[in-house]
């Protein structure tokens, strides 16, 4: 069996799909490795360090994909018009593919992998289940994006975060409001509290409210009816009614003008991203105040928040929209996502034969597989479904 990491080509992109770590451990799943040159070095992984853990060393994207059994990669493949190379053209038919494809955001490259036979796998249609945790690639990756997100904020910040009592006088703690309590979230406030800062954090889901305040932050939601049942049984946020949002828009309202600092961070799978932090709410905010929008990239939970800029408002707020978070940590980032991938690829290794045997019926491989052999198979993105969903 070969398997192959390819080196990532999309902007902003500085992660890679595998470790000297992972390497070591595929090796010894009987995966023949191959890293092409070069891929790892924007993670500070260096091609001798991956050969020193048993991979060889391909001198250019088609050397190393051309006859891999398995692809791992961290976004989904440069497809025809999409770059140099066609990284879709270069794998070969039965190929198993496995990254975070993107499908809701490129519809045409489920075709594209269906037309070329590539047996594709998205890793960030992980079902939330107990034995798919070490799986969840947006758990890992937005842990640290939650991370990130604060020292952002701090960096842009023109004041202290914490308490400081000095013979010139008392700073006082800045005060920082964290939108939306899933991974990023938490890990925002977890850093924001080691920083000094005053927390405070808001969702829709009520089960957050318990883990806020076991975080030391104040929780700040309208708790009515609709609030109580506002939680998939997937553990994601529900969309919430117009009434809702009106009621919680004037909390937030009142609160927000009040903070220094606010991240937002709430994401619903395959929709835009909510608005949070409207214009008029900005427009309230104090001179220096700083928001980190890590929805930026699907709409922004703030309006006025751009894709790849820091803003500055005309009454002196800045609007922090920086692209793919998760690699402005890259190492670590790298380092976790590998480790992901591998947790996904162990179970489909048979330790006898050396050999891939993968249980189509398997609620990991149902929930995560795109295509196979030559077909659209997600339920969601069938041809079936999307013919329902139309009519």
């Amino acid at each position: 069996m070969k398997l192959a990491v390819a080196r990532e080509r999309r902007p902003n992109e500085a992660r890679v799909a595998a470790s000297p770590d992972t390497v070591k451990k595929l090796v010894a799943l009987g995966f023949d490795v191959a890293v092409e040159s070069g891929a790892g070095l924007s993670a500070a992984i260096t091609d001798d360090a991956f050969k020193a853990a048993g991979a060889t060393i391909a001198k250019d994207a088609k050397a190393a994909l051309s006859d891999a059994d398995v692809v791992l990669k961290v976004q989904r493949p440069l497809a025809a018009g999409e770059g140099k190379i066609d990284e879709v053209a270069l794998m070969k038919k039965g190929a198993m593919l496995i990254a975070m494809l993107a499908p809701y955001d490129s519809r045409d490259s489920l075709d594209a992998y269906a037309a070329a036979g590539i047996d594709a796998f998205a890793m960030e249609l992980m079902p939330r289940i107990t034995r798919a945790q070490s799986m969840d690639v947006l758990s890992s990756q937005s842990n640290l994006a939650g991370y990130r997100a604060v020292l952002d904020a701090a960096a842009e910040f023109g004041r202290a975060f914490p308490m400081m009592m000095t013979a010139a006088g008392t700073v006082p703690p800045a005060r920082a409001l964290i939108m939306g309590v899933g991974v990023a979230g938490l890990q925002a406030i977890a850093t924001a509290r080691r920083l000094g800062a005053v927390v405070s954090a808001t969702d829709v889901r009520p089960a957050t409210k318990e883990q806020v305040e076991s975080l030391g932050g104040t929780f700040v939601a309208v708790e009515d009816e609709e609030f109580r049942q506002a939680e998939t049984a997937g553990g994601y946020a529900k969309e919430m009614s117009e009434d809702y949002r009106k009621k919680q828009a004037e909390l937030i309202a009142e609160t927000i003008r009040k903070q220094d600092i606010v991240i937002t961070t709430a994401l619903i799978p395959g929709r835009p991203a909510p608005v949070l932090v409207t214009e008029e709410m900005v427009a309230t905010m104090k001179p220096g105040s700083v928001i980190v929008d890590l929805a930026v990239e699907r709409g922004g939970n703030c309006p006025l928040s751009k894709p790849g800029e820091v803003v500055t408002t005309a009454n002196g707020v800045k609007i922090v929209g920086h692209l793919n978070v998760p690699s402005r940590v890259a190492v670590d980032a790298s380092a976790l996502y590998a480790k992901n991938l591998l947790n996904f690829l162990t179970p489909l290794v048979d330790s006898e034969a050396k050999a891939l045997k993968i249980d189509w019926e398997d609620e990991i491989i149902k929930g995560t597989a795109l295509t196979r052999d030559g077909r659209i198979v997600h339920p969601s993105f069938a041809p079936a479904a999307a013919e329902a969903a139309a009519g």
